[in-house]
């Protein structure tokens, strides 16, 4: 087997179990980053709601508590608020989503789903646990979902989900008294859950993917070209020009024309060795003929 084969094949080699693990780790580390960068607009959304709840409970509740006691305003619900925030959102950003879901809710609207009711069961089974994340298949593609538990702190609340009878009237005019009761003091009512989309932040990852393992790979097919060039030019040619001379010298022919290259290096040194064979063999030889 020739030199440029074994050198070509080495380097193949090398290329492709180097190509094959940065494709890996570099996979990895996109997907990491672009769920990660999902997350991060997940936990902006419930903090965004989080602000909202807390805005109405400290600045318009106490605004509207005159008028409370005459007919109930949603306005003054801190959950009403925050979901009228993301419809608004909504509107924009289709593919995000977000919801108060409990299983026994005031408004019917929050009720949670199956997998929602899921994500309560933990909660409220693990009171250790604050926040949950995971991914699910939708009809608009595959989201990631965080959740977090919502914990009755303040007695004030219980003041409208206690009982029927302790809650205002104008809020039972308008919901009614059979859902929304029996809440009870550092119980897990409900969970905060923000859906996000997947689909183009992993595109991105994808995409920067492609790219850069192209870049890769266009990168080693010029290293491959240069370095066979190189090897050709520096190596192989003069080695066969001294292998070529070597044989018609070994084969008593003094009249070879001599091969020397320039320069320093092992190449170099080794066409010199070659000459000075020559010049000492046709020495020995006009010695031996006197």
């Amino acid at each position: 087997m020739k030199l440029i084969v074994k050198f070509n094949l080495i380097l193949l080699l090398v290329f492709a179990v180097g190509f094959l693990a940065t494709g890996v780790i570099l996979f990895r580390l996109l997907q990491h980053n672009a769920k990660q960068e999902i997350l991060e607009n997940a936990r902006i959304m419930i903090e965004a709601a989080l602000a909202v709840r807390t805005y109405t409970d400290t600045q318009i509740n106490p605004l509207l508590a005159t008028q409370l006691k005459y007919s109930f305003l949603p306005q003054s619900v801190a959950a009403y608020s925050a979901h009228q925030y993301f419809d608004q959102l909504h509107k924009k950003f289709s593919d995000y989503s977000y919801k108060e879901a409990a299983l026994n809710p005031t408004n019917p609207s929050h009720r949670a789903v199956d997998w929602e009711a899921d994500i309560l069961t933990k909660f409220r089974e693990s009171p250790d646990i604050q926040e949950i994340v995971g991914e699910r298949d939708t009809p608009n593609g595959r989201v990631m979902y965080m959740a977090r538990p919502m914990v009755i702190k303040d007695e004030k609340c219980l003041e409208c989900h206690d009982t029927p009878e302790r809650a205002p009237r104008t809020m039972i005019d308008q919901y009614g008294n059979a859902n929304g009761f029996g809440w009870k003091l550092n119980d897990v009512i409900a969970a905060q859950i923000v859906s996000a989309p997947m689909q183009l932040p992993i595109q991105r990852a994808n995409s920067a993917f492609v790219v850069f393992m192209t870049s890769l790979a266009g990168v080693f097919v010029l290293t491959f070209l240069t370095l066979n060039v190189l090897l050709v030019k520096l190596v192989i040619h003069p080695v066969t020009r001294l292998s070529h001379v070597a044989d018609e010298l070994s084969m008593g022919n003094m009249d070879v024309p001599e091969f020397q290259l320039p320069g320093n290096d092992e190449i170099a040194g080794l066409s010199r060795s070659l000459s000075r064979m020559k010049k000492s063999l046709l020495k020995a030889l006009k010695m031996l003929e006197a």
